[in-house]
């Protein structure tokens, strides 16, 4: 079993930065795909990012691409969300989710773990 808590959600005006964490709990984390999804309201939840399992690979979505980078550190068992020149529209909440696969992929219904959420709101 895996749990995924994400932290580092907040406030921010456009331009800013904001850093999310995932912590993850159980030994199968260093193996498999960890993906950044997220969700604003009357939308559906969207892949953000996505880093293979010893963080050679990573992949991210056009709107984010240059602007956020994905990182982890198996040995914390952590995932990263560095986020930078943040604008409105990124406004959503941010989930993390773990795919048991080798295979960066980035459909929703792929990842079979996912966390609570934390709420990423950009001001104008």
């Amino acid at each position: 079993q895996v749990q995924l808590v994400e932290s580092g959600g907040g406030l921010v005006q456009a331009g800013g930065s904001l850093r999310l964490s995932c912590a993850a709990s159980g030994r199968t984390f260093s193996r498999f795909v960890m993906g950044w999804f997220r969700q604003a309201p009357g939308k559906e939840r969207e892949f953000v990012a996505a880093i293979s399992w010893g963080g050679g690979s990573t992949y991210y979505a056009d709107s984010v691409k240059g602007r956020f980078t994905i990182s982890r550190d198996n040995a914390k068992n952590t995932v990263y969300l560095q986020m930078n020149s943040l604008k409105p529209e990124d406004t959503a909440v941010y989930y993390c989710a773990l795919d048991v696969s080798f295979t960066i992929r980035t459909t929703r219904t792929s990842y079979d773990y996912w966390g609570q959420g934390t709420q990423v709101t950009v001001s104008s």
